[in-house]
């Protein structure tokens, strides 16, 4: 027997006897993780993960579980930025429901590629660890395969609008805005002050706008996704959580600019009257 045998044989044994003790003898499992080298949470996460080297913890519940993530998928491909409205704004309520629409949208799109993506990852692993007479590998196959097909029609436009409308006539009209506002704000005391008292009007808008958009998509995203990944993930066993979607981080970025103005527009004005 080569040495490297009796390193393996000695390492996958004690990983079968982490597994047989650690619900019922806390001392003999301390033992085994100490001599593995956990020192913490993680460290334990890692041993557990590596002893349980089954390639499905319940292959008899992933077919269904996979075939609901992937209606899941479909589900919020098609509904998750459909019909948001915003009221209570009068006239500028279309004009704020497009910006939160597109928000939503964004939020939607980055997730539903990042969950494919990570489907379509977890299963070639599972797949190639697993046994080739192992029943759980055709299950994996199969479910690989339709993950390979569908997936590039997760990765369309993260935008509800083309890009060239975005890149062009938008962000055109924005930047010459922008330049007519600094020029008028070079005139005189009061146009300083219209001008931050503007600018910060629209960078309040903005994070609001962010801000709701995140919490539509934080809605939907639960409740289309969650159940469906949960199950999927815990039918695999052993493969940490679920991707999450951005829209908590997106809010708190909301959250900070929308403190901005509030900085902003003292500092604009006290710089606007010693200037004036």
């Amino acid at each position: 027997m080569e040495p490297k045998d009796v390193m393996i044989d000695e390492f996958t044994e004690k990983l079968d006897a982490f597994q047989a003790f650690r619900k019922s003898d806390s001392e003999a499992t301390a033992a085994i993780l100490d001599a593995l080298g956990a020192q913490d949470d993680v460290d334990k996460d890692i041993v557990l993960e590596l002893g349980a080297r089954r390639p499905l913890g319940h292959p008899d519940r992933f077919p269904e579980a996979h075939a609901l993530a992937v209606r899941a998928l479909e589900v919020l491909d098609r509904n998750g930025a459909r019909g948001v409205k915003v009221s209570g704004l009068g006239p500028l309520a279309p004009v704020a429901a497009f910006g939160v629409q597109q928000v939503t949208h964004l939020i939607v799109r980055s997730y539903q590629s990042s969950v494919a993506d990570s489907m379509l990852r977890l299963y070639e692993r599972r797949e190639a660890n697993a046994a080739r007479d192992d029943p759980d590998r055709k299950l994996l196959m199969r479910a690989r395969m339709h993950m390979e097909r569908i997936t590039p029609g997760f990765k369309r436009n993260v935008l509800g609008v083309p890009a060239f409308l975005l890149g062009g006539a938008v962000l055109s009209g924005a930047v010459r805005g922008l330049q007519l506002l600094i020029a008028s704000a070079l005139s005189s005391l009061w146009s300083k002050i219209v001008a931050t008292l503007v600018l910060g009007m629209i960078i309040a808008g903005l994070a609001w706008v962010i801000l709701r958009g995140a919490a539509v998509a934080r809605r939907r995203i639960h409740l289309t996704m969650d159940g469906p990944l949960e199950g999927l993930w815990g039918s695999i066993g052993r493969c940490g959580k679920p991707p999450k979607d951005p829209s908590r981080v997106i809010a708190l970025i909301a959250l900070i600019l929308a403190f901005i103005p509030w900085v902003l527009i003292p500092i604009g004005l006290v710089v606007g009257w010693l200037t004036g």
